[in-house]
């Protein structure tokens, strides 16, 4: 059986030391099970483990990122056996390193993301990847000393640029939480009979198509993409955008699989007005069930102004 783990990440003196302490004083939270925390960052608060509600726990901690290493977790797992597990991460750490080192046994169930409200522009601006990083596994994000009237959809808008299934909270220096219910209508209307992506929204485009196949099997749209490969044999152009999550080094190819009405000679790299019907089908280029663009009209067209689609 997996061993279910909590993973609670954030940067420094954002929270995550002060509600994990909450939660395993917990009563509600002693089960009879054997809980292992793992601490990856000492901040400013320190755990006291006098006040825990638990009755078999260990404490580790992390003081390195060299030492986290699927060797030390496998050690502490073969020697304590732990039945669930509570990791506070390093916010200045990268998630993959964390996840490369999981022992086989212990699976993600749960990452919740802290951020302090008043700090967290600067950390936007200036440490962009690792906002994106924590942010893209993310279930729920949770800006802690939000100062009243402050807009939320600033908050709101980085995090739906990354993930549409989060969800967010905020709390404010006196306590009060709030939850985030600020609807995000597309930018586009999937009833047209032919809906117009424009390249400014090719971005937001994939990413709801690609989360959300099943609303898109059998529409019609209309969009600007630049051909990545031909396969001959099948007839079959894989086309797309290249996007741009947070920053240069960040930029990957969001392809599909185009069939249909193809015209000959398309080389890699032209650009292409392309309008055509989406169906949900099983494709070898996906591995599985996926979208599959049948052409009704190609034609060839300029390089958008800004070839790179991004969620901005």
């Amino acid at each position: 059986m997996p061993v279910p783990v909590y993973l609670f990440t954030g940067f420094l003196e954002s929270g995550k030391t002060k509600f994990i302490q909450e939660t395993f004083e917990d009563p509600r939270f002693e089960d009879g099970k054997r809980a292992l925390l793992l601490v990856c960052e000492e901040g400013e608060e320190e755990y006291d483990e006098t006040r825990f509600a638990l009755k078999d726990f260990r404490v580790e901690y992390i003081d390195g990122e060299a030492e986290l290493t699927a060797a030390r977790l496998s050690a502490i797992h073969a020697d304590f056996r732990p039945e669930k597990i509570v990791i506070e991460c390093n916010g200045m750490w990268m998630l993959q390193s964390l996840y490369d080192a999981l022992p086989e046994d212990w699976m993600v169930y749960q990452q919740m993301l802290f951020f302090d409200g008043s700090t967290f522009a600067a950390y936007n601006a200036n440490m962009r990847g690792l906002v994106v990083d924590k942010l893209q596994d993310c279930d729920m994000a949770v800006f802690n000393r939000v100062p009243r009237g402050t807009d939320l959809m600033e908050y709101h808008k980085v995090v739906r640029a990354t993930s549409r299934r989060c969800d967010i909270a905020y709390e404010y220096p006196d306590g009060e939480v709030q939850y985030d219910d600020i609807e995000d209508p597309l930018p586009y209307d999937l009833s047209a009979p032919v809906c117009e992506i424009s390249d400014k929204d090719y971005a937001i485009w994939y990413r709801d198509m690609t989360e959300e196949m099943e609303k898109y099997d059998g529409k019609t749209v209309s969009l600007t993409v630049t051909v990545a490969r031909e396969q001959k044999k099948n007839r079959e152009l894989i086309i797309g955008r290249h996007v741009m999550t947070c920053c240069a080094d960040d930029i990957t190819f969001a392809g599909l699989v185009c069939r249909g009405n193809l015209p000959a000679g398309l080389r890699a790299r032209e650009w292409v007005q392309l309008e055509a019907e989406i169906r949900l089908e099983e494709n070898p280029v996906y591995g599985r069930r996926g979208p599959v663009l049948y052409a009704r009209s190609v034609r060839l067209c300029s390089a958008p102004e800004e070839p790179v689609a991004t969620f901005y």
